[in-house]
């Protein structure tokens, strides 16, 4: 087999194109060697347009794209690209079989690109691989992930989770959707005010699902999500994060702790002591917390508050569970302790997306989990200045999306 029919085999080309000239040149200016492949096709030569129609050629114009290196040698592919008229008399650019439209690389470049971006590798480091600059590869990166969402199908989206992720240092959020049921990324906005929900929801519905059809939504208690799901998933039951309200807990308990540290030094440097599960106390630890509940009566009665609410969360029967948490919040008035008391009327304030909780038994685990990943991708690139790459690269990570680029190195 001549070379000529080996890489036509290579670059999947079949008639009417075929290989004209295979060379190795240097570079002007340069030392450095390139291989340079012209593409071209047969003489007489028709072309298909959009409507199935074969069409003569009306003219032609000079293309190049850049493909995988040959060896060491950086690889360029050349062709005269016809241009047809097609059955409604429009001049059109015909489509090559090895590139996509508007591209300048062959899509085995592409794929190659992509391949290193999906084995965890930041695209500058990509791009420093390549030897292409960093906003091409970028580019490419963008096209393949904004193709894969828009053909996402979110018609069977019952469950969401909202949460937000910072975009950099400062008040720079990120507002990330999550189908629960599938554990995937199926949005992301900037900002994080109820007009992000208002997005969010404009998103399900361009992808075929449904706002109304939304019965589960899980979030913080932030002010801004809440009113936002109520105006636009007004169907959806909220249910709030059981580690967001657990994690208010550990905070009042903190706050009484710091009020008992101005009076008594001895407390000093025991803080951590306090906020310990209680189960995760080692003997040592569990002595000393005896001694200070017997000597700090007040963060006794604290310290038992905290550890009480837990259990809200282990009772499997929902109005066993109500119950429950309606005599915690009676309990806790009673004391005088402040911050626990504000904790009660918070939790008055949030009772149905509380109690919401028994029956759906949703978390933001899944969420946290996700936003784990997002901050790495962040760190490993050492932060994004474009919020675009930022948000397509979370789609890329999280969003389990069906890339239709071709699989030539699975």
């Amino acid at each position: 087999m001549e070379s000529k029919a080996i890489f036509e085999l290579g670059l999947g080309i079949n008639k009417p194109w075929y290989i004209k000239e295979i060379k190795l040149s240097t570079k002007p200016g340069s030392s450095q060697k390139e291989m340079h492949i012209e593409i071209d096709f047969q003489r007489g030569s028709k072309f298909i347009d959009k409507k199935g129609e074969e069409c003569s050629v009306y003219d032609t114009s000079e293309r190049s794209w850049q493909h995988l290196n040959f060896f060491e040698y950086p690889c360029y592919i050349k062709a005269r690209v016809p241009r047809i008229i097609d059955k409604d008399g429009k001049v059109k650019t015909i489509d090559v079989p090895w590139s996509r439209a508007g591209s300048g690389f062959t899509l085995m470049f592409e794929a190659f690109a992509m391949l290193l971006i999906e084995s965890e590798m930041p695209v500058n480091k990509a791009a420093h691989i390549l030897r292409v600059y960093a906003q091409r590869i970028w580019n490419l990166f963008n096209y393949w992930v904004e193709e894969a969402k828009s053909k996402e199908d979110l018609r069977e989206v019952k469950i969401i989770g909202i949460d937000e992720t910072s975009r950099k240092k400062g008040h720079s959020y990120l507002t990330v959707a999550v189908d629960m049921e599938e554990r995937k990324v199926i949005d992301v906005q900037l900002g994080k005010d109820a007009q992000t929900v208002g997005k969010i929801k404009s998103h399900i519905e361009k992808q075929g699902g449904k706002p109304g059809a939304i019965e589960q939504v899980c979030m913080d208690m932030s002010p801004a999500f809440i009113s936002g799901t109520g105006e636009n998933f007004p169907n959806a039951q909220i249910t709030f994060d059981k580690f967001h309200v657990l994690q208010m807990s550990q905070n009042a308990m903190d706050e009484l702790r710091k009020l008992e540290r101005k009076e008594y030094v001895s407390l000093k440097g025991y803080k951590y002591l306090f906020l310990k599960n209680q189960n995760s106390l080692t003997n040592e630890e569990e002595s000393q917390l005896t001694d200070f509940v017997f000597a700090y009566p007040r963060l006794g009665v604290g310290y038992r508050f905290k550890e009480l609410l837990k259990e809200f969360y282990n009772i499997p029967n929902p109005e066993e569970a109500e119950g429950f948490l309606a005599y915690w919040c009676d309990a806790v008035q009673e004391t005088d302790i402040i911050s626990f008391k504000n904790l009660a009327k918070t939790i008055k304030a949030h009772w149905t997306g509380i109690i919401n909780y028994t029956k759906s038994k949703l978390t933001n685990g899944i969420l946290e989990g996700i936003n784990n990943k997002i901050q790495l991708a962040k760190r490993r690139a050492r932060g994004y200045r474009n919020t675009r790459n930022f948000i397509n690269m979370i789609n890329f990570i999280c969003g389990k999306l069906s890339f239709a680029y071709p699989q030539y190195f699975t």
